[in-house]
């Protein structure tokens, strides 16, 4: 099977075996639009190619590995599969409704000669409903052994490779590989996918920037993740040199999954200090606005797969084992580890803190053993070994230090070891310890509390007396894993204390019997009801909350390679062109022209904000014309303004929101006719100077008739959580003062009450009704949330007829963004070039005697 769509944006190493390279998709059908279909060489529609009928509800699951198990027939030479039952992405599938088809996307774990590729492909597709990515070896070992575990994975596990010698440092070719690899991914989703109906969901960090590949492919593609791996803190995340495309990877996803709070927190902080993103919480539901999508969050961890377990248990080989287990270990304690053999797992900790007791605890001696399953580590290198080696080490010290013939207290399992004896180990244990330093969540407490609420054969095999027999268990666990804010019973340690962990060790033997029930019958109440089908089904559920706003909005593509992103927008938003606004402006008579200032006509990030000659060039020229109105409607004070402006003689200017106003330079500043009290300001200055003095980079920005608190040069998230703690507080204190408090870009302003943009439109437009000379024509120009009020103000006019019913209306936000406007340019240098061609066609009409003749008593 070829994929639709080969084209590799990147220009990298092209691993993915062939394909039709003709096939390139058609992105831009209209300047800044991107088409939502390809179009074949006949102009028809094409369609990807559906494994099933089009109504059939669908959901393509998208991992590193496919729930597969391979191996070749001794006799055939062919390649045979099953399912692998232990695999999280089978087993999800009972959170579903049988009338689901689920397709499957990823590698199969054994390299596959190219000549048995399509053959191999075609029998999956057709038995299995699996799509296999057949990556090369070489590309295989740098994306996955070379990026994948030996850097980003130590990195979200919080290790920084410091020196050469301590862990793998970023290399560009395994990121290429990275990259290669998940196009290769998203090429064979493209391939089944039914863009219009289908479901994707992706996991884990293997494929962080398969999103962007398909969204930038199909726009509304309906897209979930879930990272199964902890996501660190934002101050480990930035060290990434590609951290903004991985992170944009995940932000071009519908939902993002995480197993805690703290996974999505550090995610929503990433956000926040890299890109400026805020984020909402809405009826229990975390959303991020990204450039008018919401990219939602789902925290709930994952759960194991109960009918698996119990149908284990029930298998008389696991009774027959856990009988042998009962008589080796006849008279001890059993304490059980179960982990992989890895840097972060903590084991020789979990050893020092054995030994520790045994120091501590004569008494214990003989009694105690601590059973440590090792399963195969999944990656190999120096540090597996060097994990290894420790490990030896410190048992084979413990041993021989506490040891005696026919009893070690330490007792090293080296797998594989089948799921069947681990339930069997599981089932004796008296304690289970979970000593990892960072793990992403770890399902062996969850499967030791299973275990241990036993079975009518496993009972037998115990000697318990009936299913009436009390259960009881008890859990050690790290507090950097994801299972353990769940288990509310455990008792958690800190992994690197090996005091601690000896004492959780030695809390946990002495513990009475009915703690142990206690705790164990709150543990089994939350695992058997948020087991692995539960987990399914609730992300299914939000992923098709997420989406269903899809096909109500308008969608562009901006930007390239793994930085681009989709814009949706309403269906009525546009980019304002320059030759329908000058089509409609030659034909009016009567025209207000609303400017703001800041982000409009200047650059948000110029330190020096006097305009340029360009700018006033501009302005003279629409004010000369004596068919415009144009006014300045900016939030800064009347003084700044007026100096800024002076040599725009015509040029109206309406300052602090509107709360002072000067129709041209020679006429004196009006105030707003509202009855205005600052009493209120000796409350709310303090209150201000009182978080300045706490932030640093903050100031004050006092105005006649408003104050500010500034932020914008203090760190980020420190100053947003201020100026959100700083805005509850005025809100509080000013709550009978006839003030409005409101939060803008970096700031936090107070304004008295009836003062806002939006008054100032009304009243100019009202101004000309009174001197008949009603608008024909309205341009209004912001970028900020009170330029909204001036958006709002001239809709409402529009819909209760204020306005004439032939008026041109131009209602215009900078940059591509959700807006009250319908209209956008995207940036100052845009709104600049159309005000030129407005000046232009106002300069061709005007005879040069006019110039001398423009007078606003009209208006006045």
């Amino acid at each position: 099977m070829l994929s639709r769509s080969c084209f590799n944006i990147l220009n990298l190493d092209d691993y993915s075996g062939g394909g039709d390279l003709t096939r390139i998709p058609k992105v831009v059908s209209v300047p800044g639009i991107i088409s939502d279909f390809e179009e074949c060489s006949n102009g028809e529609t094409q369609e990807s190619d559906a494994v099933s009928s089009v109504n059939q509800e669908r959901r393509i699951i998208v991992a590193n590995r496919l729930p597969l198990q391979s191996y070749k027939d001794s006799e055939s030479k062919k390649w045979c599969f099953d399912w692998d039952k232990d695999a999280l992405v089978l087993q999800l599938k009972d959170g579903f409704s049988p009338d689901v088809e689920i397709i499957h996307v990823g590698c199969l774990g054994v390299e596959i000669d190219p000549l048995e590729q399509e053959e191999v492909a075609q029998l999956l597709l057709d038995k299995f409903k699996c799509v296999p990515t057949f990556l090369p070896l070489d590309l295989m070992n740098k994306f996955y052994h070379g990026f994948c575990k030996h850097y980003l994975w130590p990195l979200f596990h919080y290790m920084l490779p410091f020196t050469p010698n301590h862990g793998v440092r970023f290399d560009k070719a395994t990121w290429q590989a990275y990259v290669s690899a998940n196009k290769i991914f998203a090429d064979k989703v493209m391939e089944v996918i039914n863009p219009d109906e289908d479901y994707v969901w992706v996991h884990d960090y293997h494929l962080m920037i398969l999103p962007t590949f398909l969204r930038k492919r199909y726009l509304r593609v309906k897209l979930g993740f879930f990272l199964h791996s902890p996501f660190p803190s934002s101050e480990i995340y930035r060290t990434l040199p590609v951290r903004e495309e991985i992170l944009r990877g995940l932000l071009n996803c519908d939902l993002i999954g995480f197993h805690t709070f703290d996974y999505a927190r550090h995610f929503l902080s990433c956000c926040s200090r890299m890109l400026g993103l805020d984020y909402q919480s809405k009826r229990g539901y975390i959303g991020l606005d990204y450039y008018g999508r919401t990219v939602c969050l789902k925290i709930l961890s994952v759960g194991i797969h109960m009918g698996q377990i119990q149908s284990v248990m029930a298998q008389q080989g696991t009774a027959k084992k856990v009988m042998e287990l009962k008589k080796e270990y006849d008279g001890k304690i059993v304490m059980l580890g179960i982990d992989d053999v890895d840097m972060f797992k903590g084991i020789s900790f979990k050893f020092q803190a054995l030994g520790q007791l045994l120091a501590e605890n004569p008494v214990y001696r003989g009694s105690i053993v601590l059973v440590q399953i090792m399963n195969l580590p999944r990656s190999q290198g120096n540090d597996t070994q060097e994990v290894q080696r420790e490990i030896n080490e410190v048992a084979t010290e413990i041993n021989r230090k506490y040891g005696k013939p026919g009893y070690e207290p330490i007792v090293c399992v080296n797998g594989p070891v089948s799921f069947q004896d681990k339930v069997a180990y599981l089932a004796i244990s008296e304690t289970v310890v979970v000593n990892a330093v960072r793990d992403g969540m770890n399902l062996v407490p969850y499967k030791y509390t299973v275990a241990r609420q036993g079975s009518p054969d496993l009972d037998k095999a115990l000697g318990l007396e009936g299913s009436a027999t009390p259960r009881k268990s008890v859990i050690i666990v790290s507090e950097f894993i994801g299972c353990s804010p769940s288990l509310s019973g455990a008792i958690r340690v800190n992994p690197w204390d090996i005091n601690q962990v000896s004492e959780a060790m030695f809390l946990g033997i002495g513990m009475p019997d009915s703690e142990k029930e206690l705790r164990h019958e709150k543990h089994y109440k939350y695992v058997t009801s948020h087991d692995v089908a539960y987990w399914g089904r609730s992300f299914n559920q939000d992923l098709e909350r997420a989406c269903a706003e899809h096909y109500r909005k308008r969608c562009w593509g901006i930007g390239f390679g793994l930085k681009s992103r989709v814009v949706a927008l309403g269906p009525d938003f546009r980019k304002l062109s320059v030759e329908h606004i000058v089509s409609a402006y030659n034909i009016t008579n009567s025209r207000l022209i609303l400017l703001d200032y800041d982000g409009t006509m200047m650059p948000q990030d110029k330190v020096d904000k006097t305009p340029k000659d360009e700018v006033l060039s501009v302005l003279n020229s629409l004010c000369n014309d004596p068919k415009n109105l144009v006014f300045i409607v900016s939030g800064r004070g009347k003084d700044s303004l007026g100096k800024w402006f002076s040599p725009c003689e015509r040029l109206g200017l309406s300052a602090e929101h509107g709360y002072f106003t000067r129709w041209t330079k020679s006429s004196d500043w009006e105030s707003c006719g509202l009855t205005m009290e600052f009493d209120w300001r000796k409350i709310a200055l303090p209150v201000m100077e009182h978080y300045t003095e706490a932030t640093d980079g903050s100031w004050i920005e006092q105005k006649e008739s408003a104050l500010v608190w500034h932020h914008q040069d203090a760190g980020h998230d420190f100053g947003s959580w201020q100026a959100k703690e700083l805005l509850d507080h005025l809100e509080s204190v000013l709550a009978n003062d006839p003030v409005v408090v409101k939060r803008g870009q970096h700031i936090v302003e107070v304004n008295p009450q009836g003062v806002s943009k939006g008054g100032v439109v009304e009243n100019l437009m009202e101004t000309m009704r009174s001197a008949g000379k009603p608008p024909d024509f309205v341009l209004c120009i912001g970028d900020d949330r009170s330029d909204e009020d001036m958006f709002d103000c001239i809709a409402s006019s529009v819909a209760n007829h204020s306005l004439l019913n032939t008026a041109e209306v131009f209602a215009c936000t900078v940059g591509q963004k959700p807006s009250m406007a319908k209209y956008y340019l995207n940036d100052t240098f845009e709104v600049i070039k159309m005000l030129k061609g407005l000046s232009e066609a106002s300069a061709l009409k005007l005879p040069k005697s006019s110039h001398n003749q423009v007078s606003f008593e009209g208006f006045l």
